[in-house]
């Protein structure tokens, strides 16, 4: 049927059951004409196969296999997509700056600073859709990984997968993370725009805060969000060993609120701290009070399952098979072997 997709394909393989069942009842019945046969009395034979249904038994075989053939694709999950149109909607454009650096392996939060600013973004997502969202993750450079956009699901994709390992350059540079971030904003559109730093404050090129302000002027409210506590900690790899720096010494990152709040100040925007309990509501209601302008909306998909139907049928198949008896109930209409 058009249109119908496998969700896990590569189970398909267990289709080859039919084709086993098949091999072993072909070896079966060779097995059995060939022990037949050397019992040489036909009247022995015809005495033995009283009652026997030749018909019955292929029946319930056939049925056996069409059950297997049943759960094999019931298990392979196939689907149908429908048609789904995007929909209209109104919103303004919000950038997410996430911080990737190494210093947010730091556990002064638990697990640590990366995930927990993964968790909040995450959350941001969510309680900004019907605005378009763009993306960029930053550490001594910063690069765009999506425009604008409202595919909400390839946001959080990214956002799951982001670790220092996206930038090969060392350090936190926040003026070249705003500076790549305002690039994002298209200047034709006439939506409100908002800027979200979520970051521990590290900063080692100081030129954030003119940044910020050149932000501002370009129309982009900026938001901070401070992740870490302000006696920081030291700084340790996924692999739980301390990083260390060029002096074989350990690395100790403090974070650093009052630049972050002083950034958030400069941009006309308000500063958030990780922990805070309705940072997220917050957020989305001052992006909420930004103009909005027309936004295509990313259609959900919608899918028609088979599973049910499938494994339904099988399982009326195995009963079909086990209450069919391969015996006639009056022996007087026995078949022929």
């Amino acid at each position: 049927m058009e249109g119908i997709a496998f969700q896990n394909p590569a189970l398909l393989w267990l289709l080859l059951a039919v084709l086993v069942q098949a091999l072993l009842m072909g070896y079966y019945w060779r097995w059995r004409r060939r022990t037949l046969r050397q019992l040489g009395s036909p009247v022995l034979v015809q005495r033995l196969l009283r009652g026997f249904s030749l018909r019955r038994f292929w029946l319930k075989n056939v049925l056996f296999s069409l059950a297997l053939a049943l759960l094999a694709l019931a298990i392979a999950d196939p689907r149908r997509v429908l048609p789904a149109e995007a929909k209209e909607g109104r919103g303004a454009d919000v950038v997410l700056a996430l911080d990737v650096s190494a210093s947010m392996w730091a556990t002064d939060i638990s697990p640590s600073r990366l995930e927990q600013a993964r968790l909040l973004a995450l959350r941001a997502v969510s309680a900004l859709e019907g605005h378009r969202i763009g993306l960029v993750f930053f550490a001594g450079d910063a690069f765009a990984q999506l425009p604008l956009t409202t595919d909400y699901d390839a946001v959080r994709v990214l956002l799951q997968q982001a670790g220092p390992e996206f930038i090969a350059q060392a350090g936190t540079d926040l003026g070249v993370a705003l500076e790549t971030s305002v690039r994002l904003f298209e200047s034709a559109s006439s939506a409100g725009r908002a800027l979200v730093l979520i970051t521990d404050g590290e900063d080692h090129e100081g030129q954030a805060l003119a940044r910020a302000q050149a932000a501002r002027a370009a129309g982009i409210r900026l938001f901070s969000v401070g992740v870490g506590r302000p006696e920081g900690a030291a700084v340790r790899q996924p692999d739980g060993a301390p990083l260390r720096d060029r002096t074989g010494a350990p690395v100790y990152s403090r974070p650093d609120f009052a630049l972050l709040r002083q950034l958030a100040q400069a941009g006309s925007g308000r500063f958030f701290d990780v922990g805070q309990a309705n940072a997220i509501s917050l957020l989305a209601a001052e992006c909420d009070t930004l103009q909005k302008a027309a936004v295509k909306l990313q259609a959900e998909p919608q899918y028609v399952y088979y599973f049910v139907w499938l494994a339904l049928g099988a399982w009326l198949l195995l009963v079909l098979e086990q209450v069919l008896s391969w015996r006639f109930l009056k022996t007087s209409n026995a078949e022929d072997a």
